[in-house]
């Protein structure tokens, strides 16, 4: 069945670096846009980057521009969502949701299957 499943998350003291993956089975990434979302505390979840199928970024969050990238293995049937000078407002458990078909959306409606999720902790 179709699962997708994040790690990567932990940690970070402000300014550090992670990586996040998401790992699929059951289908085939580059065939869908795969979005990251995350969701703090007493939150919505909200939408951050989406890699569309065609390799294309889009960012959701003018606060992550210049630090957070979005890339995909194709051969690992994996995409990654790269953290640089994390920020405490960062902190949050963060998703990889498969889209519906090639392209992108911000909204979480487009998406149709979801990980379980991983907790990003920025703090001294």
């Amino acid at each position: 069945q179709v699962q997708l499943v994040e790690s990567g998350g932990g940690l970070v003291q402000p300014g550090g670096s992670l990586r996040l993956s998401c790992a699929a089975s059951a289908f085939t990434l580059d065939d869908y846009g795969i979005g990251w979302f995350r969701q703090a505390p007493g939150k919505e979840r909200e939408a951050v980057l989406c890699i569309t199928r065609s390799g294309s970024s889009l960012y959701y969050l003018g606060s992550v521009k210049g630090r957070f990238t979005i890339s995909r293995d194709n051969a690992k049937n994996t995409v990654y969502l790269q953290m640089n000078s994390l920020k405490p407002e960062d902190t949050a458990v963060y998703y990889c949701a498969k889209g519906s078909r090639g392209s992108c959306s911000g909204g979480r409606a487009w998406y149709d299957y979801w990980g379980q999720g991983t907790q990003v902790t920025v703090s001294s």
